[in-house]
């Protein structure tokens, strides 16, 4: 509590020791917490996700032992707190949260296998192609300056697309700047062929180089696409959510999908621009600089430029080039 006249906090709850040792913890015993309102583990997660702070030992053996109770909220609220951690700047964190305290394996199966398929332990620091993604995203962003939902499913079905068939990377920089242009294919094509940075070799994801002529780029730009959209409509179906880890009988079931069809809609126009040899006008964003009142609104031009420039620089990052 606050007194603004005599300008002294009182912390009757231990409160500032906890902020000084970086500390996440429930103010009563965290089951009961938890059992009381179980968005509170989420909250905790992306508390600690976004703060960089440590679970308390206590709140972290309640968040493990009652991770199913989430099943319990409503998908608004789900969604309202998968986008609070994934599209404020803590994207990264939050996914390695989410993993390490089992939640991963509940909300989002498909990348929960890929992280058990690469034998991604629980408290792993190592990076993955995923992870990587979201620490290029959350470079972008910030908790007053955060993007659209869609954007991150964006990211979510094509990393998931790259993880059921590695590309060639030269195929996937093309379809980037395909996206960011608007679905000018011909350019895209262009520059990408013209690209001699070496790119991330440590994604399987990535597979290995090979010289394409500009019609075979173009088809493998279309096949990508195709591939991403199939990948978008599992993410949102029970049938396959529910299957995803079904070859690993000890994980946990979860047929949950929080992704409404609005957002399914809103995802799949960020990649509806890529047609087979369109001849419409492009519509692309121009400048660099990114306006936030845009992305948070869902502008797909801005959305495209986003999308496009954190494929790019996960595929290509800037150290290797300049190394």
């Amino acid at each position: 509590m606050f007194d603004p006249f005599a300008k002294i906090v009182y912390d009757y709850m231990g409160g500032m020791e906890d902020i000084i040792k970086a500390k996440v913890r429930t103010m009563v015993p965290a089951a009961t917490s938890f059992q009381e309102d179980c968005a509170r583990i989420l909250r905790a997660i992306r508390i600690a996700a976004r703060l960089g702070f440590s679970i308390s030992t206590e709140t972290a053996r309640s968040v493990k032992h009652l991770s199913y109770s989430i099943l319990r909220l409503d998908k608004g609220r789900l969604l309202m707190e998968m986008n609070y951690m994934l599209a404020y700047g803590s994207g990264e964190a939050s996914l390695r949260l989410l993993w390490k305290f089992g939640l991963l394996d509940i909300l989002l199966p498909f990348q929960a296998l890929y992280f058990v398929r690469h034998g991604f332990r629980r408290r792993d620091k190592r990076t993955n192609m995923l992870l990587s993604l979201f620490f290029n995203l959350d470079k972008l962003l910030a908790p007053n300056s955060p993007c659209h939902s869609s954007l991150w499913v964006g990211i979510l079905a094509l990393h998931k697309s790259l993880s059921d068939q590695p590309r060639n990377p030269l195929v996937i920089a093309a379809f980037s700047l395909a996206v960011h242009n608007g679905g000018n294919l011909l350019e895209a094509v262009d520059i990408a062929r013209r690209i001699n940075k070496p790119h991330d070799i440590r994604f399987p994801e990535l597979s290995d180089p090979c010289d394409l002529n500009a019609k075979a780029l173009e088809n493998e730009i279309l096949d990508l696409v195709e591939s991403v959209k199939v990948s978008l409509l599992q993410m949102t179906s029970r049938h396959s959510v529910a299957r995803a880890m079904v070859d690993y009988p000890q994980a946990p079931h979860s047929d949950m999908v929080f992704i409404p069809l609005g957002m399914y809609l809103k995802a799949l126009s960020i990649f509806d621009c890529l047609k087979v040899s369109s001849c419409k006008k492009f519509l692309s964003k121009k400048s660099r600089k990114i306006d936030y009142e845009s992305l948070a609104r869902g502008d797909l031009p801005e959305i495209r430029h986003l999308f496009a420039r954190v494929v790019f620089d996960t595929v290509y990052p800037l150290h290797l080039g300049q190394s």
